[in-house]
């Protein structure tokens, strides 16, 4: 992962607990809660302050929580049933390990050369069937945020592609516009899938 991007989370890790710690699990979640077997494990991939995973936890699935930053690690570490792993996303090498995987908002933080390989990497790491749930802003090329955050950014016709040709079925989409940590508005897709049996 970016350096640089690691850094303003571990520098702004506390700003971004303040700017998710009074939410509740939103509907993009709990699908992805319901869709995954009862006790499943899943993966919460660049989990930030761990706020998804708490959820995913208290829904009595088995979570582990992954994020670069020690910052936010350091928050995880504190939450109750959460397996914490500080590491970036090359940590996932397992085959069928999880029965779902949480990517939202931390894969946009790779280029467009290594987003694929992580998309295999979830693909191999996901039991038959399992559900895979991806978050990204949308549009075309690359650039820094105010905060000097890296983003890769793809169409939502790119996001289809890559899936269905790792053998996703494509079970709800969702577009809108959201501001984020930088103060930017952006638009954003969330998808959830299911990888074939």
């Amino acid at each position: 992962m970016d350096r640089e991007t690691i850094a303003v989370y571990d520098a702004k890790f506390e700003d971004y607990v303040k700017l998710t710690e009074t939410l509740t699990p939103g509907a993009a979640l709990l699908r992805f809660i319901n869709a995954v077997p009862p006790g499943g494990s899943v993966l919460d991939l660049g989990c930030g302050p761990g706020e998804a995973a708490r959820a995913m936890a208290v829904a009595g699935l088995d979570a582990t929580a992954l994020d670069a930053s020690q910052g936010m690690i350091s928050l995880v570490q504190k939450i109750p049933n959460v397996t914490a792993v500080h590491a970036d996303f090359d940590w996932l090498d397992q085959q069928g390990a999880f029965d779902g995987i949480w990517a939202n908002f931390a894969l946009l933080h790779t280029n467009r050369d290594t987003f694929p390989r992580y998309l295999d990497a979830i693909a191999k790491a996901l039991k038959p069937g399992g559900i895979f749930h991806l978050g990204m802003k949308t549009g075309e090329g690359a650039h820094r945020d105010a905060m000097g955050r890296f983003y890769v950014y793809f169409t939502r016709s790119e996001f289809e592609m890559m899936l269905l040709e790792r053998g996703f079925e494509i079970l709800h989409v969702e577009e809108g516009e959201e501001k984020g940590l930088a103060g930017s508005v952006a638009p954003f897709i969330l998808m959830l899938t299911r990888l074939a049996d």
